[in-house]
């Protein structure tokens, strides 16, 4: 994807220049990789920036850090309350009572955080700029120019991966109960490799209290993942609240597992209004996976004995979808909506009556009839003003029919979106053997080697694959489990959609990255995150026995 230059500030420029001058004369031999400090230990960052510079010192953080905001969106109030959010993961409660007495904000090294931020708009989409830099220096020394910390971004999606980043920089020294930056000066700039880095949430299978999606939310932003495919609905449950069609909703487990219309408004505003640069994509899986459509409208069943996939002869199946899709529009502003369309056995469709006559009629086989009612749903999607995303079975099945305006999603193997793209396609990658988090036997050094781009060298054709997703398909995951089958493999997706190919290619993956992503789990769990352990043969389980989080 296009790499953006964050927004040039003079003062910045300067001091980066003049920090850089001294680093290079203070230091002898070649600089560090951009996975290792000055001191060529790792760099505890996830996922790893595009470009890293260190030093050597250690510089104390004040407890009562103050922001300053710069620049045209410095002054937005979503950046003081995303400010006051990583204050409060950074710093104890208790830090403000046990602050330096007497010396005040003179007796850190890093009193002040400015912010600089290029533009106002705060229009969140896919693509969005969010690149940034930071420079991290303190009064005094060859290596530093003045003290305190600076971000700079284009926009404050760019301001707030940046401040994530800072938060990852600052680390608890339990001697001096002092917030500390080690290695320091940091000279960091940093920006997605892909546009799309996506975490499919299944809430079908098991339901998911709204306090649990949040949680998921929230470790999404930690490792910069800025998609939730949110898959409401399947064949098990329909647990949505849809207006237009009030029985849909019969579909699911019990009354009190549903989301009601309400909740769901409250996810998109969770995301969007506290600025965690995270898009919500909803998916309603069509034709297929939709018996559960049927426990309140009988009627979108083919018979009794064929539950799925929905009657494509009837025009009250496409009402109901265009109802449907209604609702949730009001609900869900993102340019994209998952239309589903997997796993569609049409064989039932051949055998009930009413829809056989149908088929003749129309001269049609049961696969005429598959593309004809993806197509068909592609359209009232498109008429909504959304991007319609599809599973690989359309692509697969009737490629030269496709609306123009689709996005492949793949799931079944590798070697999906190198065709995909050669048509023109644009592309999303969840190779099921290394990014479906429900297989548990698949280790995170397999995760961590899923490359989008594999098997494709024009580099035109680069610019269609949009990025990639790691999938929970929810059979096994419930409020008891789902975080800890989440992560840390999610992780490991996140660092291979963010950090530079060749950064990720440079490192050993079982001496570098991988104390690199045990410290990552372990700063998980210090934020109320269950992750598992990182080197369980299954994910998920506990601890084998005693041990440091760091080892585990």
């Amino acid at each position: 994807m296009p790499r953006n230059r964050p927004a040039s500030y003079p003062l910045l420029l300067l001091l980066l220049a003049l920090a850089g001058a001294a680093a290079v004369a203070g230091r002898r031999g070649p600089a560090p990789p951009a996975n290792a400090t000055t001191a060529d230990s790792p760099v505890y960052l996830w996922p790893l920036p595009r470009s890293v510079a260190s030093g050597s010192r250690t510089l104390t953080v004040d407890p009562d850090l103050a922001l300053d905001p710069q620049g045209p969106g410095g002054g937005a109030p979503a950046l003081a309350e995303a400010f006051q959010r990583y204050k409060g993961l950074v710093f104890a409660p208790w830090a403000h009572a046990a602050r330096k007495r007497g010396g005040g904000a003179a007796a850190y090294d890093v009193a002040r955080l400015t912010v600089l931020v290029a533009s106002a708009n705060d229009t969140l989409a896919l693509g969005v700029d969010e690149s940034y830099a930071i420079y991290v220096g303190a009064p005094g020394g060859v290596n530093a120019i003045v003290g305190g910390a600076i971000i700079e971004a284009n926009t404050i999606y760019g301001a707030i991966r940046g401040l994530e980043t800072f938060s990852q920089l600052c680390v608890f020294n339990y001697d001096t109960k002092n917030v500390e930056v080690r290695n320091a000066p940091w000279h960091i700039q940093d920006a997605p490799r892909f546009a799309f880095r996506g975490l499919l949430l299944d809430t079908s299978r098991h339901y998911l209290p709204i306090d649990v999606i949040k949680q998921v939310i929230d470790s999404m932003s930690f490792a910069k993942l800025n998609v939730l495919h949110w898959h409401i609905i399947d064949e098990q449950s329909f647990p949505l609240e849809v207006p237009s069609y009030p029985n849909l909703w019969k579909g699911s487990y019990t009354k009190w597992e549903r989301y009601t219309v309400e909740d769901a408004h409250d996810i998109v505003k969770y995301v969007i209004l506290s600025f965690r640069c995270i898009n919500v994509m909803a998916e309603i899986d069509v034709p297929g996976h939709a018996e559960s459509w049927g426990y309140g409208y009988p009627k979108l069943w083919p018979s009794p004995n064929c539950t799925e996939p929905l009657d494509v002869s009837s025009n009250f199946t496409f009402e109901v979808i265009s109802g449907i899709l209604s609702d949730m529009r009001k609900i869900f502003p993102f340019g994209l909506f998952h239309l589903g369309g997997d796993e569609v056995y049409t064989g039932c469709w051949n055998v009930t009556p009413h829809v056989r006559q149908w088929l003749n009629e129309h001269n049609m086989t049961t696969k005429d009839a598959y593309k004809y009612f993806v197509l068909r749903a592609q359209e009232l999607a498109i008429k909504l003003d959304w991007t319609p995303v599809n599973w690989e079975e359309t692509f697969n099945s009737f490629k030269e029919n496709l609306n123009p305006l689709t996005v492949v999603h793949n799931w079944l193997g590798p070697g999906v979106c190198p065709k995909v793209v050669a048509k023109g396609f644009r592309c999303i990658m969840s190779n099921q053997g290394i990014w479906y988090l429900d297989h548990l036997d698949v280790p995170w050094e397999d995760v961590y080697s899923g490359e989008p781009l594999d098997g494709i060298s024009d580099k035109d054709q680069q610019k269609l694959v949009l990025g990639g997703e790691v999938c929970m398909w929810g059979e096994t995951a419930d409020t008891s489990d789902v975080l800890q089958m989440i992560w840390p493999r999610a992780a490991a997706a996140a660092e291979r959609l963010w950090s530079p190919l060749e950064a990720i290619t440079a490192q050993d993956v079982e001496t570098t990255v991988l104390s690199r992503l045990h410290y990552f789990r372990c700063l998980l769990n210090h934020r109320g995150i269950a992750a598992a352990p990182v080197t369980n043969y299954y994910a998920r389980k506990p601890p084998i026995g005693p041990g440091s989080c760091f080892v585990q």
